[in-house]
C-alpha cells in the first residue's frame, strides 16, 4: 500500500521556518549523541584509568542506558504536558553537567554517577525532537523527518569516531571530555533563544485534570494497548541493540582484542557503521514515506542480514576474520539505526497527536533495554569465561561467546514482531480508511 498520505485539516505547512526550528533541536540531539558514544572509543582508555575489568566498564553504559531507558515513559508524558523547549532545556543542562563531571572524576563511582546524570539528560532529546517534527511538518512527512533525525543524531557518533578518538591520544582524557561538554552550553542559548513549540503559538498547556496520576497511569495504558504502539517497541528492541552496544562500548575492544586490529582501523570500522547508518537512513526514509508496506519487509530483512553478519564473523574458522568479512559486518550493522526507527512508524498512526510523545517514549524503551542487557551480558560472559582478567586483553574465543547472546534477543524480538504484525496493520488500515472519509468531507462542510 502506498503511503502517499492525503492532507489532513490543520496539518503543518512545513517550509524553511519549519526546517530552521526542527534543525536546532536537531543539533540538541547530536551533541547528546556525542556525549552518548564517547566512552564507546575510550573503552580500553577508561578501563586504565578507573583500573576496572569488562564487567565493571560496561556497568557505565548499562547504568547510562538503564537511565535513558527508564526515563523513556516520563519524558514522553513530560513532552505531551509541558513542550519540547522546556524538556530539551532540561536535558541540555542534564547532559553537560553528566559530561562535564566524567571528564573530571579519577574514582569509579563518581563517573558512575556522572553517566548515570548523562543518560537522564540524553533520554529527554529524542522523543522531544520526534514531537517537535510532529508539530513542524506535515504527517505524510512523518517517516522522513524520523529518519532525518536519526541521520544527523548518527553524526554524533560520527564526532566521536573520528574526532574524540584522536583528541583522547592528543590532548588527554580530561581537555577532551570537557571539550564535549561545552558544547551543551551552545545548544542551551539556542533553544532559550530561537526555540518554538509549535508554528501556530507556544505549547499548549493541558488542563489541570488531566495531570493527575489517574490521567497519566490511563495515558501510558491507553498507548499500550494498540498493537501499533507494541509493534514499534519490539521492532526497536530487535533491530537497534546489537549496532548500538557495538558503538557504545564493546566494539573498540572486540576489534582490538579479539580480531587483532589496530586501534585506527577498528576506529575505521566504527566509522564506517556509522555512515552505512547514514546513507541507509536516507534510503529507509524514501522507500517507506513512498511505499508504506516496505515497513514490515525491511524490518525482517534486516534482523535476517544482521544475524547472518554475526555468525559469519563469529563462526570464521581462521584466527581472525578477513579484514573483507569485517567490512561487510560493520556496513551491515549500519542497517540497524534506519531499521529501528520503523518502529516510531508504527507507532505514530496508532496514537493521536495527544499521546504520541508517550507512544513515541515506549517505543524508544525497546532497543535501550535490549542494548542494556546486551552490553550486562558480553562484559559477565567475558569475565566468566575469561576469569575477570581486569586490564589485560580477553579472548578471542570469550568475544566469540559473549556476542552470542545476540541471537537470544533477536529470537524473543522476533517472535514479537511475528505476533503482532497482522493485528497492527489490520487497525492501521481501519483508521486510515476512516481519515480518508473525513477528509474528503471537509471541503464539502467548508463550502
Amino acid at each position: 500500500m502506498s503511503s502517499a498520505h492525503l492532507r489532513m485539516p490543520n496539518d503543518p505547512p512545513g517550509g524553511r521556518r519549519a526546517a530552521l526550528v526542527w534543525g536546532i533541536g536537531v543539533l540538541v540531539y547530536v551533541i547528546a549523541v556525542v556525549h552518548r558514544s564517547s566512552l564507546g572509543v575510550a573503552g580500553i582508555d577508561a578501563a586504565d584509568r578507573f583500573g576496572v575489568g569488562a564487567s565493571a566498564l560496561s556497568s557505565f553504559s548499562i547504568l547510562q542506558v538503564l537511565v535513558y531507558a527508564g526515563m523513556q515513559i516520563p519524558v514522553g508524558l513530560l513532552v505531551d504536558r509541558l513542550g519540547t523547549k522546556r524538556v530539551l532545556s532540561l536535558g541540555i543542562v542534564l547532559f553537560t553537567a553528566g559530561q562535564l563531571g566524567f571528564a573530571l572524576s579519577h574514582a569509579f563511582a563518581p563517573a558512575l554517577v556522572s553517566r548515570a546524570v548523562l543518560g537522564c539528560g540524553d533520554a529527554m532529546t529524542f522523543v522531544s525532537v520526534l514531537r517537535l517534527g510532529a508539530h513542524w511538518f506535515p504527517a505524510r512527512r512523518g517517516p522522513l523527518i524520523a529518519q532525518c533525525a536519526a541521520l544527523f543524531g548518527m553524526a554524533g557518533n560520527l564526532v566521536s569516531t573520528l574526532l574524540l578518538a584522536r583528541m583522547l591520544h592528543t590532548a588527554g582524557w580530561t581537555p577532551t571530555f570537557t571539550g564535549t561538554a561545552a558544547g551543551g552550553a551552545l545548544a542551551l542559548i539556542l533553544v532559550v533563544l530561537f526555540l518554538k513549540d509549535r508554528p501556530d503559538a507556544g505549547p499548549r498547556r493541558a488542563p489541570a485534570e488531566k495531570t493527575s496520576p489517574a490521567r497519566l497511569r490511563e495515558q501510558i495504558a491507553s498507548a499500550w494497548r494498540e498493537p501499533g504502539t507494541r509493534l514499534g517497541l519490539w521492532t526497536h528492541f530487535t533491530t537497534q541493540f546489537s549496532a548500538m552496544a557495538f558503538l557504545l562500548l564493546w566494539g573498540m575492544p572486540f576489534l582490538v582484542e579479539a580480531e587483532g586490529l589496530s586501534r585506527e582501523t577498528a576506529g575505521e570500522l566504527l566509522t564506517l557503521v556509522v555512515v552505512s547508518n547514514m546513507v541507509l537512513g536516507i534510503v529507509f526514509g524514501q522507500v517507506i514515506a513512498r511505499h508504506n508496506g516496505a515497513r514490515m519487509p525491511l524490518t525482517l530483512a534486516v534482523v535476517a542480514t544482521t544475524a547472518l553478519a554475526w555468525v559469519a564473523v563469529l563462526a570464521w574458522p581462521g584466527e581472525h576474520a578477513p579484514i573483507g568479512l569485517l567490512v561487510a559486518h560493520a556496513a551491515v550493522l549500519g542497517a540497524c539505526g534506519p531499521a529501528s526507527m520503523i518502529g516510531f512508524d508504527f507507532a505514530r498512526p496508532a496514537n493521536p497527536p495527544e499521546r504520541l510523545g508517550t507512544a513515541s517514549g515506549i517505543v524508544n524503551m525497546g532497543g535501550f533495554v535490549a542494548t542494556m542487557i546486551t552490553l550486562l551480558a558480553v562484559g559477565v560472559i567475558l569475565d566468566a569465561v575469561d576469569g575477570g582478567r581486569g586490564g589485560t586483553p580477553y579472548s578471542a574465543h570469550a568475544y566469540h561467546i559473549a556476542f552470542c547472546s545476540v541471537f537470544v534477543l533477536q529470537a524473543i524480538g522476533l517472535t514479537q514482531i511475528l505476533r503482532l504484525r497482522r493485528r497492527a496493520a489490520m487497525l492501521e488500515r481501519e483508521r486510515i480508511t476512516v481519515s480518508r472519509v473525513e477528509t474528503v468531507h471537509v471541503p464539502a462542510k467548508a463550502a
